[in-house]
């Protein structure tokens, strides 16, 4: 299948790869939030997307077009900040917070409640974050919770006393008996970059989705990581090309 972007991309997809259904749902996505940011002719959703993956684009174009629809102005320069944080700066250097504080101030003055999808410009109009209310279907949400459910495990064996930055035991609440979710953090990737080790050149599968479960938790969390595909196709479509 031969399908290509605004952007002039042009990309081949087989129609056997999961991936066709995901990007053919960012089509559908796309198309229908530029028709209504518009006011152009609807947008017929291709029949291979089934009707769950349809109503939760739907909701999302929903809150898309609201969050357009209402941008808060800032004064921040989100391109000179950018240039003076250090990838070095982790944020538990006080000092240094304060000094990058100083640099980079607020592009705001006191505190303000968001009740309703908006963006967030910076001084130049740029979009720098989008804040969406309310935007899974219930379907969506069961499928979340379902997938944790499968993860919990994992999440459990992944907090240690001793361990690093990502899975050390300070950094978790205490997961209590009548808790919905499971404190962790593991690695979910097909195509797993092995920079710590020697003579890997090529990708691996992340040690997560080695076990017996692997299956069921990448079936469980097909929609919603399509979801945020979809969203990631409106929101920062260089981005998302880049990815395939």
């Amino acid at each position: 299948m031969n399908v290509s972007s605004t952007s002039d991309i042009e990309i081949t997809l087989w129609r056997t790869w999961a991936l066709t259904v995901t990007h053919e749902a960012c089509e559908y996505t796309e198309q229908k939030f530029n028709a209504e940011r518009t006011g152009g002719d609807p947008v017929i959703p291709s029949p291979k997307l089934d009707t769950d993956l349809v109503m939760a684009c739907d909701r999302l174009v929903d809150r898309l077009i609201k969050a357009y629809k209402n941008p808060i102005q800032t004064q921040i320069d989100i391109a000179r900040y950018s240039k003076l944080i250090s990838p070095k700066d982790t944020g538990h250097n006080e000092e240094r917070e304060e000094k990058l504080l100083e640099r980079c101030p607020p592009g705001h003055e006191g505190t303000k409640l968001v009740k309703i999808p908006a963006t967030i410009l910076d001084a130049s109009s740029a979009i720098i974050t989008w804040y969406l209310l309310d935007t899974l279907t219930d379907a969506t949400q069961k499928e979340i919770w379902a997938a944790s459910d499968l993860l919990a495990p994992m999440l459990k064996k992944s907090v240690k006393v001793d361990g690093n930055w990502r899975t050390n035991q300070g950094w978790f609440n205490p997961s209590l008996e009548n808790d919905a979710l499971t404190p962790g953090c593991i690695n979910l990737s097909p195509a797993w970059f092995q920079q710590g080790h020697e003579n890997q050149s090529d990708l691996e599968v992340s040690a997560s989705l080695k076990g017996a479960s692997s299956e069921k938790i990448l079936k469980a969390i097909a929609r919603p990581a399509a979801i945020a595909t979809v969203a990631l196709r409106v929101m920062h479509p260089e981005q998302y090309w880049a990815g395939l």
